[in-house]
């Protein structure tokens, strides 16, 4: 047996186009020759030339908020209480109350990357796809979806590009047992721009976040711009995508990585 590793995580980057601009990660990168001030304080009368090669070290310093990147969203960024329809509203859990298990399971994708950009996806072509995989949900499974996004990542369109997942697509998968899903789009729901042509129409509120906002009935997490989805089977494979502990927060960056295990031939 033979483990093999898929990243399905971006880069934390500047210059390259992951998030509307204001938003954007910044990030300050010092080199081993720009650093000899930030060591000198520690060791008093240490000159540049001291060092091995006249080098410091290299840090670089990062401006983020917790949904740059590939990240984990917690029930608590879609709404302050959860599981109203499981008969006990609570209070929403925040990234650092996420239970571990939920992070470690066996993956199934759902490809959607033929609907177009800002498309909502209903619970019956979730039935449809799931159908067409030959594969039946079971509780806990780490359920992604394969958008056109992902092929438009860094590009001007990307954060208007895909498909999301809707309210009805949303509580199918949670009704289920699902818990933690994941899209390679900028948001699991369909991007803003299509959300409010409609809402321009109808006034409706509940069109907006109408996805994240099923957390308020099923507490669930997603995984936010994941990468390389199309290089992944419907299934056979676990996804591991541990978020990093911030105290309180509505999400925390992760690296995801499908984990495949094989047979040796011969």
């Amino acid at each position: 047996m033979t483990r093999r590793f898929v990243d399905l995580s971006i880069y934390l980057e500047n210059e390259v186009l992951s998030d509307p601009p204001a938003f954007a990660p910044k990030i300050q990168y010092f080199t081993h020759d720009a650093t000899f001030e930030q060591i000198a304080p520690f060791f008093p009368g240490l000159q540049k030339q001291d060092l091995p090669d006249g080098e410091g070290w290299a840090v670089e310093l990062v401006q983020l908020s917790t949904h740059n990147g590939t990240h984990l969203d917690a029930p608590y960024h879609f709404h302050s209480t959860m599981n109203k329809a499981l008969g006990h509203k609570e209070r929403s859990i925040a990234i650092h109350e996420v239970p571990l298990e939920w992070c470690f399971q066996p993956g199934v994708k759902l490809d959607f990357r033929h609907l177009p950009d800002g498309h909502v996806v209903s619970a019956a072509e979730v039935e449809a796809e799931l159908a067409r995989i030959g594969h039946v949900l079971t509780p806990l499974e780490i359920v992604v979806v394969n958008t056109r996004a992902g092929s438009r990542y860094g590009e001007s369109d990307y954060v208007a590009s895909g498909c999301g997942m809707g309210y009805e697509a949303t509580m199918y998968l949670l009704e289920r047992g699902i818990r933690l899903t994941g899209t390679d789009a900028w948001s699991w729901d369909a991007p803003f721009v299509h959300t409010a042509q409609k809402y321009a129409g109808s006034h409706d509120a509940s069109l907006i976040w109408e996805g994240h906002k099923a957390g308020r009935d099923i507490g669930y997490c997603h995984l936010e711009k994941l990468h390389n989805l199309e290089s992944l089977p419907p299934s056979g494979f676990h996804i591991s995508c541990f978020p990093h502990k911030i105290r309180g927060a509505s999400a925390g960056w992760t690296r995801a990585v499908a984990i495949f295990d094989e047979r040796l031939s011969g």
